[in-house]
């Protein structure tokens, strides 16, 4: 009996304690993002403000939100964007959605001809 009182109290202090190991991740003014032209192998580097839009050959690039992990954490960024492809005065939105630095392959951006991928958010 005493068993089970024991645990309820230790889950209600488990799950109703803060957690104070999680820290805020630190919003950024810029993201750093790397453009492959496939066909050329030319590979830029690209500094794009937060709410800019950034134009390359087909592409047009928006950058919504870019948040960097505090430096006691291990790094990782996380950007917003959306990419439309400019074909024959159409736009297509190609991709949008969030962009992890370490692991660009968790949600990747397919193109034929260009690759994306987030570099670092840049906080200055």
């Amino acid at each position: 009996m005493k068993l089970g009182i024991l645990k309820s109290i230790f889950i209600l202090i488990i799950f109703f304690t803060p957690n104070f190991t999680l820290a805020d991740l630190i919003e950024a003014r810029s993201a750093k993002i790397k453009i492959l032209d496939k066909i050329t192998s030319e590979v830029l580097d690209v500094e794009i403000e937060i709410n800019k839009s950034y134009s390359y050959g087909n592409l047009k690039i928006l950058i919504y939100a870019c948040y960097k992990s505090p430096p006691e954490d291990i790094p990782e960024n996380y950007v917003l964007l959306r990419v439309f492809d400019n074909i024959k005065k159409n736009s297509k939105k190609v991709f949008q959605g969030w962009m992890i630095s370490s692991s660009p392959s968790s949600a990747p951006f397919e193109h034929p001809i260009y690759d994306i991928w987030l570099k670092e958010c840049k906080i200055n």
